[in-house]
Protein backbone atom coordinates (compact mmCIF):
# COMPACT_ATOMS: atom_id res chain seq x y z
CA UNK A 1 0.00 0.00 0.00
CA UNK A 2 1.90 3.38 -1.37
CA UNK A 3 2.57 6.32 1.39
CA UNK A 4 2.62 9.99 0.78
CA UNK A 5 6.11 11.36 0.81
CA UNK A 6 6.64 14.63 0.39
CA UNK A 7 10.63 15.15 0.15
CA UNK A 8 12.96 18.46 0.57
CA UNK A 9 11.25 21.13 -1.73
CA UNK A 10 8.09 18.99 -2.32
CA UNK A 11 4.85 21.19 -0.96
CA UNK A 12 3.56 18.83 1.37
CA UNK A 13 0.14 19.39 2.72
CA UNK A 14 -0.24 20.91 6.46
CA UNK A 15 -1.23 17.18 8.05
CA UNK A 16 2.26 15.82 7.03
CA UNK A 17 4.85 15.82 9.58
CA UNK A 18 8.66 15.65 9.41
CA UNK A 19 9.59 12.05 9.57
CA UNK A 20 12.23 12.65 12.59
CA UNK A 21 8.54 13.23 14.87
CA UNK A 22 6.78 10.09 13.43
CA UNK A 23 7.76 5.80 14.26
CA UNK A 24 9.12 4.36 11.06
CA UNK A 25 10.17 0.92 10.07
CA UNK A 26 13.19 0.85 7.85
CA UNK A 27 14.51 -1.74 6.08
CA UNK A 28 17.70 -2.42 5.42
CA UNK A 29 19.54 -4.84 3.33
CA UNK A 30 21.68 -5.04 0.09
CA UNK A 31 19.66 -5.98 -3.25
CA UNK A 32 18.84 -9.79 -3.41
CA UNK A 33 18.12 -9.90 0.51
CA UNK A 34 14.77 -10.46 -0.26
CA UNK A 35 13.21 -6.96 0.82
CA UNK A 36 10.48 -7.35 -1.92
CA UNK A 37 8.97 -10.73 -1.32
CA UNK A 38 8.93 -9.43 2.68
CA UNK A 39 7.20 -6.33 1.51
CA UNK A 40 4.54 -8.10 -0.03
CA UNK A 41 3.79 -10.69 2.79
CA UNK A 42 3.18 -7.44 5.23
CA UNK A 43 1.51 -5.25 3.26
CA UNK A 44 2.09 -2.74 5.65
CA UNK A 45 1.74 0.80 4.78
CA UNK A 46 4.98 1.62 2.39
CA UNK A 47 6.61 4.83 1.48
CA UNK A 48 7.79 5.63 -1.92
CA UNK A 49 11.30 3.23 -2.38
CA UNK A 50 14.74 3.60 -2.06
CA UNK A 51 14.77 3.83 -5.96
CA UNK A 52 12.49 6.39 -5.95
CA UNK A 53 13.90 8.95 -3.79
CA UNK A 54 17.08 8.70 -5.73
CA UNK A 55 15.26 9.53 -9.01
CA UNK A 56 13.37 12.28 -7.45
CA UNK A 57 15.80 13.59 -5.28
CA UNK A 58 19.54 12.85 -5.57
CA UNK A 59 19.93 12.97 -9.20
CA UNK A 60 18.31 16.05 -9.86
CA UNK A 61 20.61 17.36 -7.68
CA UNK A 62 23.49 16.23 -9.56
CA UNK A 63 22.03 17.15 -12.97
CA UNK A 64 20.96 13.63 -14.21
CA UNK A 65 17.27 13.87 -13.58
CA UNK A 66 15.58 11.26 -16.19
CA UNK A 67 18.88 9.96 -18.03
CA UNK A 68 18.87 6.48 -18.41
CA UNK A 69 21.21 5.00 -16.28
CA UNK A 70 22.62 1.10 -15.41
CA UNK A 71 23.52 0.43 -11.78
CA UNK A 72 26.80 0.96 -12.14
CA UNK A 73 26.18 4.92 -13.07
CA UNK A 74 23.95 5.02 -10.78
CA UNK A 75 26.24 3.65 -7.67
CA UNK A 76 28.68 6.80 -9.22
CA UNK A 77 26.22 8.96 -8.99
CA UNK A 78 24.87 8.38 -5.48
CA UNK A 79 29.10 8.20 -4.36
CA UNK A 80 29.12 11.60 -5.44
CA UNK A 81 26.00 12.77 -3.42
CA UNK A 82 27.46 11.05 -0.14
CA UNK A 83 30.64 12.91 -0.84
CA UNK A 84 28.44 15.85 0.16
CA UNK A 85 25.47 14.49 2.00
CA UNK A 86 27.42 11.29 4.37
CA UNK A 87 23.98 10.30 5.53
CA UNK A 88 23.08 9.16 2.10
CA UNK A 89 19.35 8.56 1.55
CA UNK A 90 19.26 8.57 5.52
CA UNK A 91 19.83 12.49 5.26
CA UNK A 92 16.91 13.14 2.56
CA UNK A 93 14.71 11.40 4.36
CA UNK A 94 15.59 12.87 7.74
CA UNK A 95 14.06 16.62 5.90
CA UNK A 96 11.04 14.59 4.66
CA UNK A 97 7.92 14.48 5.45
CA UNK A 98 4.60 12.34 5.25
CA UNK A 99 1.18 11.86 6.50
CA UNK A 100 1.02 10.10 9.93
CA UNK A 101 0.94 6.02 10.00
CA UNK A 102 1.85 3.35 11.80
CA UNK A 103 3.37 0.89 11.18
CA UNK A 104 5.55 2.64 7.96
CA UNK A 105 7.92 0.78 5.92
CA UNK A 106 10.69 2.56 4.36
CA UNK A 107 12.41 0.17 1.43
CA UNK A 108 16.05 0.71 2.59
CA UNK A 109 18.82 2.11 3.60
CA UNK A 110 22.37 0.52 3.23
CA UNK A 111 25.75 0.57 4.51
CA UNK A 112 26.71 1.65 7.75
CA UNK A 113 26.96 5.57 7.57
CA UNK A 114 23.27 5.76 6.00
CA UNK A 115 21.89 3.82 9.49
CA UNK A 116 24.15 5.56 11.23
CA UNK A 117 22.50 9.06 10.17
CA UNK A 118 19.15 7.92 10.09
CA UNK A 119 19.73 6.27 13.96
CA UNK A 120 20.82 10.08 14.91
CA UNK A 121 18.37 11.89 13.17
CA UNK A 122 15.42 9.70 12.66
CA UNK A 123 15.25 9.11 17.08
CA UNK A 124 11.75 7.07 16.50
CA UNK A 125 12.63 4.82 13.51
CA UNK A 126 13.00 1.16 13.94
CA UNK A 127 15.33 -1.33 11.97
CA UNK A 128 14.81 -4.62 10.31
CA UNK A 129 18.40 -5.73 8.65
CA UNK A 130 17.77 -8.31 6.29
CA UNK A 131 20.70 -10.28 6.12
CA UNK A 132 22.03 -13.12 2.91
CA UNK A 133 25.57 -14.25 1.74
CA UNK A 134 26.56 -12.80 -1.66
CA UNK A 135 26.02 -16.32 -3.38
CA UNK A 136 22.08 -16.24 -2.15
CA UNK A 137 22.16 -12.75 -3.44
CA UNK A 138 23.58 -13.36 -7.10
CA UNK A 139 20.85 -16.54 -7.37
CA UNK A 140 18.41 -14.46 -6.51
CA UNK A 141 18.93 -11.73 -8.77
CA UNK A 142 19.70 -14.15 -11.77
CA UNK A 143 16.12 -15.50 -10.85
CA UNK A 144 14.28 -12.29 -10.73
CA UNK A 145 13.88 -10.93 -14.35
CA UNK A 146 14.28 -7.57 -12.89
CA UNK A 147 15.04 -5.41 -16.42
CA UNK A 148 16.46 -2.56 -13.53
CA UNK A 149 19.67 -5.21 -13.15
CA UNK A 150 21.50 -4.12 -16.28
CA UNK A 151 25.54 -3.55 -16.80
CA UNK A 152 26.65 -2.76 -20.03
CA UNK A 153 29.58 -5.05 -20.39
CA UNK A 154 32.56 -5.58 -22.41
CA UNK A 155 33.28 -9.60 -23.78
CA UNK A 156 32.23 -11.48 -21.12
CA UNK A 157 34.96 -14.45 -20.55
CA UNK A 158 36.52 -16.61 -17.22
CA UNK A 159 38.74 -14.02 -16.33
CA UNK A 160 36.48 -11.43 -16.37
CA UNK A 161 34.56 -13.76 -13.84
CA UNK A 162 37.02 -14.70 -11.79
CA UNK A 163 38.33 -10.84 -11.68
CA UNK A 164 34.86 -9.52 -10.50
CA UNK A 165 34.22 -12.29 -7.58
CA UNK A 166 37.63 -11.46 -6.18
CA UNK A 167 36.87 -10.63 -2.74
CA UNK A 168 33.18 -11.38 -2.73
CA UNK A 169 32.82 -15.04 -3.69
CA UNK A 170 35.45 -17.70 -2.70
CA UNK A 171 36.39 -20.12 -5.49
CA UNK A 172 34.10 -22.69 -4.29
CA UNK A 173 31.90 -20.27 -4.69
CA UNK A 174 32.48 -18.83 -8.22
CA UNK A 175 32.34 -22.85 -9.36
CA UNK A 176 28.99 -22.93 -7.50
CA UNK A 177 27.31 -20.33 -9.30
CA UNK A 178 29.14 -21.53 -12.78
CA UNK A 179 27.45 -24.53 -12.26
CA UNK A 180 23.74 -22.82 -12.26
CA UNK A 181 23.98 -22.83 -16.28
CA UNK A 182 23.57 -18.67 -16.71
CA UNK A 183 25.39 -18.07 -19.77
CA UNK A 184 28.56 -16.49 -18.82
CA UNK A 185 27.25 -12.54 -19.77
CA UNK A 186 24.09 -12.88 -17.77
CA UNK A 187 26.13 -14.22 -14.53
CA UNK A 188 28.59 -11.66 -14.99
CA UNK A 189 25.87 -8.60 -15.24
CA UNK A 190 24.91 -9.92 -11.93
CA UNK A 191 28.17 -10.61 -10.35
CA UNK A 192 29.10 -6.88 -11.34
CA UNK A 193 25.92 -5.60 -9.08
CA UNK A 194 26.58 -7.63 -6.29
CA UNK A 195 30.60 -6.46 -6.16
CA UNK A 196 29.47 -3.05 -6.84
CA UNK A 197 27.26 -2.89 -3.93
CA UNK A 198 29.90 -4.26 -1.63
CA UNK A 199 32.43 -2.09 -2.94
CA UNK A 200 29.72 0.80 -1.59
CA UNK A 201 28.37 -0.61 1.17
CA UNK A 202 29.71 -3.16 3.31
CA UNK A 203 27.32 -5.41 4.34
CA UNK A 204 28.98 -6.00 7.80
CA UNK A 205 28.61 -2.35 8.83
CA UNK A 206 24.86 -2.33 9.72
CA UNK A 207 25.33 -5.19 12.03
CA UNK A 208 28.55 -3.69 13.79
CA UNK A 209 26.07 -0.68 14.45
CA UNK A 210 23.12 -1.76 15.55
CA UNK A 211 24.00 -5.67 16.49
CA UNK A 212 22.38 -5.71 20.06
CA UNK A 213 20.52 -2.54 19.54
CA UNK A 214 16.91 -2.24 21.29
CA UNK A 215 15.86 -0.60 17.72
CA UNK A 216 16.94 -3.33 15.39
CA UNK A 217 15.62 -6.66 14.38
CA UNK A 218 18.36 -9.05 12.81
CA UNK A 219 16.66 -11.45 10.30
CA UNK A 220 18.55 -14.78 8.22
CA UNK A 221 16.51 -14.49 4.90
CA UNK A 222 18.51 -17.81 4.24
CA UNK A 223 17.30 -19.58 7.41
CA UNK A 224 13.52 -18.23 8.00
CA UNK A 225 10.73 -18.25 4.95
CA UNK A 226 9.25 -15.30 4.35
CA UNK A 227 6.37 -15.69 6.49
CA UNK A 228 8.48 -16.44 9.73
CA UNK A 229 10.00 -13.11 8.91
CA UNK A 230 7.18 -11.33 8.69
CA UNK A 231 6.10 -13.11 11.80
CA UNK A 232 8.86 -11.81 13.90
CA UNK A 233 8.54 -8.46 12.28
CA UNK A 234 5.06 -8.41 13.38
CA UNK A 235 5.86 -9.29 17.46
CA UNK A 236 8.45 -6.57 16.66
CA UNK A 237 6.08 -4.09 15.35
CA UNK A 238 3.71 -4.87 18.10
CA UNK A 239 6.34 -4.15 21.43
CA UNK A 240 6.68 -0.75 19.87
CA UNK A 241 4.54 1.85 21.77
CA UNK A 242 4.33 4.06 18.75
CA UNK A 243 2.41 7.84 19.06
CA UNK A 244 0.25 8.09 16.08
Amino acid sequence: MSHPLFLPAEAAPPEAKPLPELPLLVLVGLTGVGKSSLLEALAYPTLPDRREVVDRYVLPLLGAEGQALDRAERFALTRRFRETHPGGVAQALSQARTLPAWPLLFDGLRGEAEVAYALEHLPLARFVVLEARDLTRLARLLGRGDRFDRVRLDAADMDALRGTAQGVLSEEELEEALSWGFEARELLAKLKIVAEERKNYDPEGPRRLLGGHPRALFLDTEALSVAEEAERIRAFVGGVHAQH
